[in-house]
């Protein structure tokens, strides 16, 4: 591979974003020079330290524009210190999570102006956007039991204790995110077994491969 591919894993709470990543990183190390997995927030040690503070409920306080300024300053410094140096070294980069929660998780709350929001984004993000984005779709009720389970109901986080009626308008955030940008998103139906739906993230994945390597000799000739 040339130069480093950036992939980002979105969808709401429970859909299988880590689990995914992990399927997806196995089959890769075959393909990629170097692979690097990492999340948002989080990533640095800066950034870890900001999910702490707004998983945990502290930031709440300071309203969801608050939130997304946080949101917004450790991906500044989670772009500058993992993973714009991984792509320049032609990495193969998989983040769980990236620009399109926060637009999505604070647009479903609808508190803060979507201008205000798409300027947050361009200030933190820049050029450093995704080649490809896997969107896990599943309904939310099953998705927050899967969240459930996994974490136990008394230690839901800041977004998973939201109420019903939120977590179906993210869903629909990130349903119009990928329509809005099909040449980038991928929806994926994420209520099936793992094994299904890492088959359709792989074969999302070879089409993008294909398409690389014809850009590739299409560039050379």
């Amino acid at each position: 591979m040339g130069k480093g591919l950036f992939i980002t894993f979105e969808g709401g709470e429970g859909a299988g974003k880590s689990t995914q990543i992990r399927l997806l990183a196995g089959r890769l190390r075959d393909y990629a020079r170097e692979l690097v997995t990492t999340r948002e927030p989080g990533g640095t040690e800066l950034a870890e330290r900001l999910r702490d503070v707004i998983l945990s409920g502290r930031a709440k306080k300071f309203g969801p524009l608050g939130e997304a300024v946080l949101f917004s300053a450790a991906r500044i410094d989670h772009i500058d210190r993992l993973i714009a140096p991984a792509l320049a070294r032609g990495a193969v980069v998989l983040c769980d999570r990236f620009a399109d929660s926060t637009r999505a998780y604070q647009g479903a709350r609808g508190d803060v102006d979507e201008k205000v929001m798409a300027a947050l984004e361009n200030a933190a993000v820049a050029n450093c956007r995704p080649d490809l984005t896997f969107i896990l779709d599943i309904p939310p009720e099953i998705g927050l039991e899967r969240a459930r389970a996994r974490r136990g109901a008394d230690n839901a986080d800041r977004f998973e204790g939201e109420n019903l009626a939120f977590h179906w308008l993210l869903r629909e955030r990130f349903l119009t995110i990928a329509r809005a940008d099909p040449e980038r998103c991928r929806v994926i139906d994420a209520d099936r077994p793992q094994d299904a739906v890492a088959a359709s993230i792989w074969e999302a994945m070879a089409e993008k491969f294909r398409r690389r390597e014809h850009e590739a000799v299409e560039g050379v000739s």
